[in-house]
């Protein structure tokens, strides 16, 4: 199957190379010209702009959008809806807001051009391991589209999973990557308490044996074992972390839908503290126990 595939950096040149070795045709367009030649050395027909893009692609055309979200999506999406004409389909593969691609949908579908919002995940692996994505959007355009769905998603698995009406894929994604954070931050309180303890445990060797029956193993355990096994104490990392912003619009729905999230929450409101040097609520948290107790503190440092 032919698609252009718009956005190179590293997931969308992973996506176009796995695109590319499943046997389909892959136009590509990014701002980098390095990274449009990067993609044509495994395959892939460059293109040196939109209009160009569009142009070499046989109708109906697929184009695969895989930028940054907010802005840079906004820009190219208006761009397409320009070129493109009835029965073309674009798909948005980045972590778009879904109320903005509901919004979208809605704006293209004035000119009879389909819109699928695909969440994706898989990171760095994904050329190797595949893509879990979860499409929302008309069944009919899913259908259309689906050749290229499997062949990016792991092999006999239902990783290109339709899931409903325009949004649905995007908030699919929002709420998985909510999880995450909760997931993640489990991990991390886990693991300080075992290395706080004076009994020296190697926390490498924790990691490696949780992998295998342990009912807490998961892909995130593996990452933090082979971590661990290169750096035992990752002193060459800073404790900043910080966000793509998923995390937020979940807790945000959680307020809207009333329904709670603690611990995705507190997983967000975590990595906030993180990029807080000496932060104002612990200092005030000091002043109060020295004013109501008379309690030694610490001073801050000059």
């Amino acid at each position: 199957m032919q698609l252009g595939m718009i956005g190179l950096g590293r997931m969308g040149g992973n996506m176009t190379e796995r695109l590319l070795r499943t046997g389909h045709e892959v136009v590509a367009f990014d701002p980098s010209a390095d990274a449009v030649s990067h993609v044509e050395a495994k395959g892939a027909v460059g293109a040196g702009s939109l209009d160009v893009l569009v142009d070499a692609l046989t109708v109906p055309r697929t184009m695969w959008v895989m930028v940054p979200s907010g802005d840079v999506t906004e820009q190219t999406v208006q761009q397409l809806s320009m070129l493109l004409q009835a029965g073309d389909t674009v798909i948005d593969g980045g972590n778009s807001n879904y109320r903005e691609s509901q919004r979208r949908a809605a704006a293209l579908a004035g000119k009879g051009i389909d819109f699928l919002d695909c969440g994706t995940s898989g990171g760095v692996w994904g050329l190797q391991n595949g893509y879990c994505l979860t499409i929302g959007g008309s069944r009919e355009a899913y259908e259309r589209n689906r050749p290229i769905f499997d062949s990016l998603a792991p092999a006999e698995t239902p990783g290109g999973l339709y899931v409903g009406p325009s949004g649905s894929g995007h908030y699919v994604k929002m709420i998985h990557n909510g999880i995450e954070y909760g997931l993640m931050q489990a991990y991390v309180e886990g693991f300080e308490l075992l290395a706080a303890k004076e009994f020296g445990l190697d926390l490498h060797a924790i990691a490696e044996n949780w992998r295998y029956g342990s009912v807490i193993r998961s892909w995130l355990l593996d990452l933090v074992a082979d971590q661990l096994e290169q750096e035992p104490g990752l002193e060459s990392l800073s404790s900043y972390v910080d966000d793509s912003g998923e995390g937020r619009w979940t807790v945000q729905e959680s307020v809207d839908l009333a329904v709670p999230t603690p611990v995705i929450t507190a997983a967000l409101h975590a990595r906030f503290r993180s990029r807080q040097d000496n932060p104002l609520g612990g200092r005030m948290l000091s002043a109060m126990r020295r004013g109501f107790g008379g309690h030694a503190v610490k001073k801050a440092d000059k």
